[in-house]
């Protein structure tokens, strides 16, 4: 061995021993434990677990743009609006748009699920309003914020803000967007209701009301919904009564609803409700003798109409609503998915509807009616 193959084998051992300890000298953090969120498919899709419990969120909502045109009555159409050059007044669009903001919650206990939900909606836009009145209503501005749903439900028993039974239990009127031209019912209340499910398709419901604004309770003694379903692959049979403590009136509907087709679905409902104190003069500032539930116009009223799906992106919704009063209200829709989650529906509205030329509400003529026609074009991205 010479000298030189001594020296390159000694360097090259140096190397390897330098190597092994500058390797050794590396120290490797050990990652950090992530905590990730947990889905729950208890209560189906979108839910997760809340961190560190057993409660099952799921977050959602939707973001809504209206434009609307046409008289008001049949659609919110902005009339009188004051021209800013020559004073005159025209009319306008009414526009509003909205975020809702949704939370559901859920949680199995020993005495059964827990559940809440809660709808926040914000709102800026303008609304049916006339100048010459004095009303300002047709400026764009921020609107209320209201708490439309809040409510609690364990098991069978609800208690917190909801829609009156009334309305939910048998149904609204259609998938329109002016499902009120001939209104069925009211709406906002805060409640305290059972729901007993007796299986083979048969539910109940007795619910407890305050109802909201003109007609909120006036005493102690509630008003009172029960309700009664049979529900089946063909559709679904149902019927409600109600009683309007504050001017002690009773008020029902029934309603059927059938599955044609795949692709067709009809309803029928009709409505009909006692007056004698609803129409007494003392009572005609309350919205034309209408109490909370019966809001149409006298005794009776009825509402038809159905929905047909063209494919998985198309339908067509119409909806016909006739009272007592002779007024007739007639809205019909198409709606498209653009893409999953956003919608457009463009609606088309006719009313014809009477009024009172009497402070008693007692002289009601045909002569008194009025044609109004509006349209309204909505956009909708849900989530």
């Amino acid at each position: 061995m010479n000298i030189k193959s001594l020296l390159l084998g000694s360097a090259a051992a140096l190397i390897a021993v330098s190597g092994a300890r500058a390797a050794d000298a590396v120290v490797v953090a050990e990652p950090e434990p992530a905590e990730y969120v947990k889905i729950c498919d208890v209560y189906g899709a979108g839910y997760f677990y809340i961190p560190g419990t057993e409660t099952c969120l799921r977050i959602g909502g939707y973001v809504r743009y209206d434009i609307g045109v046409g008289d008001s009555g049949s659609l919110d159409g902005v009339n009188h609006v004051p021209d800013h050059q020559d004073g005159d007044t025209h009319s306008t669009y009414y526009k509003n748009t909205r975020f809702t903001l949704k939370t559901w919650t859920g949680q199995e206990t020993e005495l059964g699920t827990l559940k809440t939900y809660t709808e926040t909606r914000f709102n800026f836009g303008n609304s049916s309003g006339d100048y010459t009145s004095g009303s300002t209503d047709w400026q764009g501005r921020n609107k209320s914020t209201s708490l439309r749903f809040a409510y609690i439900q364990l098991g069978g028993l609800r208690v917190g803000k909801d829609d009156t039974a009334f309305d939910t239990f048998i149904g609204y009127a259609g998938a329109v967007i002016q499902d009120t031209l001939v209104p069925y019912g009211g709406q906002e209340s805060n409640v305290v209701q059972y729901y007993f499910d007796a299986g083979n398709g048969i539910t109940a419901v007795v619910s407890l009301e305050e109802g909201a604004g003109a007609n909120t309770i006036d005493s102690y003694v509630p008003h009172v919904v029960g309700g009664l379903k049979y529900k089946a692959d063909w559709g679904a049979l149902t019927g409600v009564v109600a009683y309007d403590s504050n001017y002690e009136e009773v008020a029902g509907k029934v309603r059927l609803d059938v599955n044609v087709t795949k692709e067709l679905s009809l309803f029928v409902m009709g409505g009909y409700g006692t007056d004698d104190n609803l129409t007494d003069p003392t009572n005609a500032v309350n919205a034309k003798g209408r109490g909370f539930y019966k809001q149409w116009g006298g005794n009776w009223a009825v509402w038809g109409g159905g929905t047909y799906k063209f494919n998985d992106k198309t339908s067509f919704n119409a909806q016909v609503s006739y009272d007592d009063w002779k007024n007739l209200g007639i809205a019909a829709n198409v709606a498209y998915t653009v893409v999953p989650g956003m919608t457009v529906t463009a609606e088309v509205d006719y009313l014809n509807a009477g009024k009172f030329d009497d402070a008693d509400f007692s002289n009601w003529t045909k002569a008194n009616k009025k044609s109004s026609v509006g349209g309204i074009l909505r956009f909708q991205r849900s989530f």
